[in-house]
């Protein structure tokens, strides 16, 4: 209990401590100016001209290419090519982008998974017609002192 009261007033101490800093700092800043003092200019800023352009959701569109209309068909955004709109928003692009990546990559998990179940029935059947990697390995390097040997005579 008496390293834990210690802890707990060196905490306090500590903590004390840097309120005093920050509340020093604090007060030179509220008895100056800010913009004088960074250096801002003092004038009044010019009030900005509403944009030319505009937009009715506020959001940055996109005209998507024949590859992204593809994408927003094949990750079920949009039935037809016709559906699709001009133009698009970028978090619908990266929405439907993000989606067919899924589909991709749960493509890909059964492709290996369907790929290592065909090597191991072909494994099967290889043992029981008893070929292996060493049987065959074994035979080729044979052959190949035949050829070898066949070569010398011939010599």
């Amino acid at each position: 209990m008496g390293r834990l009261r210690g802890l707990r007033l060196a905490a306090g101490s500590c903590f004390r401590l840097c309120e005093r800093d920050v509340s020093s700092s604090l007060r030179l800043t509220r008895n100056t100016d800010l913009k004088s003092m960074r250096g801002f200019c003092t004038k009044p800023q010019e009030t900005s001209k509403a944009p030319s352009y505009t937009y009715s959701h506020k959001v940055p569109l996109h005209k998507p290419t024949d590859w992204e209309k593809k994408i927003l068909i094949w990750s079920g955004r949009f039935k037809k090519e016709g559906e699709i709109p001009e133009t698009v928003s970028f978090e619908m692009l990266d929405a439907a982008k993000n989606k067919f990546r899924v589909k991709i990559s749960y493509l890909m998990i059964a492709l290996t998974v369907a790929g290592c179940i065909l090597m191991i029935i072909e494994g099967k059947k290889a043992a029981k017609r008893n070929e292996s990697l060493t049987s065959l390995n074994l035979e080729k390097k044979a052959r190949l002192r035949e050829e070898a040997a066949m070569k010398a005579k011939a010599e």
